[in-house]
Order: C-alpha cells, then structure tokens, then sequence
C-alpha cells in the first residue's frame, strides 16, 4: 500500500534499566511506521519526569544531546501519525501533565469514539485543553477522579471511554499499561535482563535485544513498581474485536501481533488468495513493500515463478520539488519502477495488500503496460474495503473509498486490470486459526463492535457515523 492508509501510533516503555532513554529512542526507531508526524519520550528519575519531543521522524527529533538529558532507570516513548487531533506540536506525545496526583505523562494508541462528548462535558465543569488530541481526554479524567490511588483512577477513567486505546501510563514511581476490552489495538510485553519493557510490537523488542514475553490482553491492567508486576481485568469481558488491519498491512512483518507472526499470516493470505482466484499468469511480482509477503504466499501454492517487478525508491522523504514540466505518475514514479525486462510481454500478477482509493493502483497498471506487460492480473489480499474505520486508523470518507458503492467489475475497470480478484473475508479469516473469531472487519463489513457516536460538532465528517451495522 502507498498510499489511503495511515495508522496512529506507536509505543514503547522500559524500566529499571540505566540506559532507558537510549533503548526507548531505538525502539521507536523500530516502531517508525506506525508513526512519522510526530515523537516523543519522557524519562524518570528520583520521582521527576523530563520530557523531549517534536515534529518529524525519530532521527530528525532526537541527537544525543536530547537523549543525554533524558536521564533515569525508566522511559516511556511515542511516535504519532493524527487520526483525531491536527498535525501540530503541542498534539504530539507522551502527555505529560501535573496534578493533585503528581506528574503523569500518557501515550496513548487508538481512538476513542465518545471523546467529543466526554470533553464537551469535561469544558462545562471547567476542564481547559491543550491539545486537540482525544488522548488529552484521558489525562483530565485520571486528573480529576477521587479515587486515591493512581491504578484506581486510571480503572474510573477508562471505564468511562469507548473506542480502541493501547495506552502507557508513567507516574512518579509506577508504569501502568492498559488495553481496551476489545483489544483493537497490539501491546505486547517483554524483559531486557531485570528490565520490563512494553510496546506496540515485538520488532522493537528484537531491536534492543529483548525478550517478548507475552500479550498484554483485552481489558488488562498491568502495573509495575520497581521489580513487581501486577496484573488486573477490572472491565466486563467483551467480545474481542483486534483490528485485522494490523496483520494486513500496518505491523512490520517481522513482529508478532496478536500472538501471531505478521509475515506468516500474510504469505496464508496470498496462498488462500491464490486457490480462490485460480488466476494463471507468467509471473508473480509484489507491490513492494506491503505485497513482498503475500506474493511469496501465492508463489508457493500456485506453482508460479515470483519476480522483483518494481525497484522502490527507499529515500523519498515528505517534501519535494515538483518538476514545473508535468510528469506522468510523478508521485508513484517517485517511489516505484517498474524493471521493464522482467515485465516486458509476461502475463503479470500484481498482489497488494489492499485497495482504497483506487488511484495509484490505476497508476501502477498503466505504467505496468506501458513497460510492456501482456496482460495484468491484480490480486488482493484482502476484501474489499468499503467502510472508514473509527479505532485507530485514519481512513479516508466513504465516499473517497472505491469499493464502498461499486462492484468489483466497476473497480477493475477504474483501475485498469485485466482481472481483479479480491481476498474473501472467510479466506482471509481462515488463515487466523479459531475460525477466525475476535477480530474487527468492519472495514469490510460495516459491522461495527462499538456504537458509533454522532458528534455535536462540524469539525468531524457525519460520513463515518453513516450506514453502519451496530453489533
């Protein structure tokens, strides 16, 4: 996928250990693609929170000076991509507040679909925000709870939410770590030594040399004070809803999610996606980087040869000079080519991890035929996507979305294949083990878990609110 798609955050805590700062800095080196807009860390030490972050990708943020100021045993990190809440500095984490309670600093994963209501009722009571971020919700809950101690607030507070939230919680002497009851999004923890360390994914883990130790579950409090862990369910148990997405296409490939192995899953995409489509070609090439695993699924269970199709562009940065002499495909030639040899005259099949909008699809078909593909097969390995997500993904209006009102004939026509086949959401749930149970396909579907709230504000789009089966 290059483009439609952009996921929220990413985050990772470590504890008791020297080098804190430099660990968490590397593990969101780890975790950047869950986030580019924005990142932060805060450390601790002698009961004092200190915190550093800005606008940009990890390694622009951060030098040594930075980190050499973020002193202590403990660290708490985040990288931001904005699903609620404008690109701007003062909406990038972690949150780190004073209060009655201490200092507290809050990085949060997700997105909360009643925080427009908690917040217009938090301004009426006098509550002022600053930020437009829906994290900024749950600091001020926790704030003003009068529950004594700190895991009870934190308890009182988010039971008050609904929505998707992975959340890391420091404190002046405790690390608290919760997971919504339906487990939207990943949290996984692990040790470095005597160290404890929690984060999105266990790519970060690989990275400083950890060891993963198991998901944190749906609906589960984790608190750790010096070397003692406890573990809490204080919610009622619902049904869980872990967002597929992350196995599509947002997790690296070489992390487990949910318990699962990223890259595994998605070459059982494109093996189911291979007996489901019975298409036939000369080769297999995957839209890199997102396709790479699931065209090795296909390969291998359709017996049919896979090739480096494309050369991607790995320097493209945010910005650039647009030449002032229009360019076909400027912005997918900007990060794609195809290696005209290995198409020229074959029977090509294409496999994406998805389809959105349609567009660069579009463009990459017709710069497939014009490096001289015979014919064009796009696989996809996953159903069609028709509905805006409202947990953690920002997704474009419904009506930007290709899927969401045509067929899929309609939509191999717009983008220009020869044939389109799609991943059916049985196949692609089949490769899940447990029949699949416990994962949110609302994107595919419409059947959303947790009931949508129609804001009381022009600043939101009432398309994501529209349509949709509650269940």
């Amino acid at each position: 996928m290059l483009d439609g798609l952009e996921h929220s955050c990413g985050l990772i805590a470590v504890l008791g250990n020297p080098e804190a700062a430099n660990l968490v800095y590397l593990g969101l080196y780890a975790l950047q693609h869950r986030g580019q807009e924005s990142c932060g860390i805060v450390s601790r030490a002698d009961g004092r929170l200190r915190t550093a972050k800005g606008m940009g990708l990890v390694a622009d943020v951060f030098d040594q000076a930075k980190i050499d100021k973020l002193i202590g045993d403990s660290a708490l990190g985040h990288v931001r991509y904005s699903t609620t809440g404008s690109s701007r500095i003062e909406n990038a984490q972690p949150i780190l507040v004073d209060c009655a309670k201490g200092s507290i600093a809050v990085a949060h994963n997700g997105n909360l679909v009643n925080s427009l209501e908690i917040r217009s009722e938090l301004e009426k009571q006098g509550s002022i925000f600053q930020t437009t971020s829906d994290s900024e919700t749950i600091v001020h809950l926790i704030a003003k709870s009068q529950m004594p101690r700190i895991e009870d607030a934190i308890v009182e507070a988010l039971s008050k939410l609904e929505g998707s939230y992975s959340l890391l919680i420091m404190t002046q002497d405790k690390l608290i770590a919760a997971r919504d009851p339906r487990g939207f999004r990943p949290l996984v923890l692990g040790e470095l030594g005597n160290s404890y360390v929690i984060a999105s994914e266990t790519c970060a883990f690989d990275l400083i040399g950890a060891k993963y130790l198991r998901e944190i579950e749906a609906g589960e409090i984790v608190v750790i004070q010096g070397n003692n862990l406890e573990s809490y369910f204080p919610f009622p148990r619902r049904r869980k809803a872990r967002c597929i997405f992350e196995l599509i296409y947002f997790a690296r490939p070489d992390s487990l999610v949910f318990s699962q192995p990223a890259h595994t899953v998605r070459q059982g995409f494109g093996a189911v996606l291979a007996r489901e489509s019975g298409v036939r070609g000369d080769i297999v090439i995957p839209v890199p980087d997102s396709g790479i695993c699931a065209s090795i699924g296909f390969s291998k269970e359709s017996g049919i040869f896979r090739e480096k199709g494309f050369t991607r562009n790995h320097y493209v940065g945010r910005t650039f000079i647009e030449p002032k002499q229009s360019i076909r495909y400027f912005g997918v030639k900007l990060k794609l080519n195809p290696i005209r040899d290995v198409v020229r005259g074959k029977d090509v099949i294409v496999i994406d991890d998805s389809i959105v909008r349609g567009t660069t699809c579009r463009k990459i078909v017709d710069m497939l035929r014009e490096a001289g593909a015979r014919k064009i097969h796009y696989g996809v390995t996953s159903p069609p996507y028709r509905h805006p997500c409202m947990y953690g993904i920002d997704t474009p209006r419904e009506e930007e979305l290709v899927a969401s009102s045509s067929s899929v004939e309609d939509v191999r026509r717009f983008i220009g294949a020869d044939t389109l086949s799609y991943l059916s959401v049985k196949g692609m749930l089949s490769v899940l083990g447990e029949d699949g149970k416990g994962y949110c396909t609302a994107c595919f579907s419409g059947n959303f878990p947790i009931a949508p709230r129609a804001p009381k504000t022009s600043q939101f789009d009432i398309f994501r609110y529209a349509s949709i089966t509650i269940r």
